[in-house]
């Protein structure tokens, strides 16, 4: 069973293959992301977020989900060297992170009430789990200058795949050590990672990193990349080409 809804600003879409799967299941996780965008939209006025960036929460008021996701943040931005920030013209903007940690939990509550084979796209970033009737998904990484293609198809199994760049949203991403310069060396950073939450939390701060950021993906261990620059040139890490399918 496959279904898109419009959550969170974006298409989300689920499908998932296991047997007894019903309406109620799609339900399920469709509800879980609306209440993560209740408490974590920027643009809702009564949103947990919203309340404590207009000073009306304390720390010791903060929700544990909140807590959990400040503390992914502060450790990202310990792991990246500083690529990584929420603060944003005095208020607190932790989307880099949000999206990836609801679609892990999204995954986390699929697989404890048994399902095993499915994958999850929000907004372009994907959860995978187990196989496509026995295959790996495939999953494609669009040409930032012509979205209607893709560059390459990607099989994989259990992991997340992420995507950072500015065909979709602009110039959105900053370098924190330049907050006033555009990105404009690199347009699309694809990072294959161990669960979606890695791989989308490390896109965003390497993206910021510009020319940089594919080496950094390059160092860590059990993470893959594939880079586009401005001038339509790939650069990818060494073990990328083991996911890629060719035809």
């Amino acid at each position: 069973m496959k279904q898109t809804r419009l959550l969170m600003g974006m298409p989300i879409t689920i499908e998932l293959l296991d047997s007894g799967i019903t309406i109620d299941h799609l339900d399920a996780v469709f509800n879980f992301f609306e209440s993560v965008d209740e408490r974590f939209s920027l643009y809702r006025d009564g949103s947990e977020i919203s309340r404590i960036n207009r000073g009306e929460l304390q720390p010791n008021e903060y929700s544990d989900d909140m807590r959990t996701i400040f503390g992914l943040c502060a450790l990202t931005k310990r792991q990246t060297g500083g690529y990584f920030e929420i603060a944003h013209d005095g208020r607190l903007d932790p989307t880099g992170v949000v999206k990836g940690w609801a679609i892990q939990q999204a995954a986390a509550r699929l697989r404890a009430a048994g399902r095993r084979d499915f994958y999850i796209d929000a907004g372009g970033d994907i959860q995978i789990s187990g196989t496509r009737h026995g295959t790996p998904w495939h999953v494609g990484i669009r040409n930032p200058f012509r979205r209607q293609e893709n560059v390459k198809v990607l099989a994989l199994t259990a992991c997340g795949v992420a995507t950072s760049g500015t065909a979709v949203r602009g110039q959105h991403i900053y370098d924190p050590f330049q907050p006033g310069v555009p990105l404009l060396e690199v347009v699309s950073l694809t990072v294959i990672g161990p669960s979606i939450l890695e791989a989308d939390r490390f896109a965003t701060a390497a993206f910021a990193m510009g020319r940089r950021g594919i080496q950094f993906i390059e160092a860590l261990p059990g993470f893959e990349g594939y880079q586009i620059d401005a001038g339509a040139r790939a650069t990818y890490t060494s073990g990328f080409e083991r996911y890629v399918v060719h035809e």
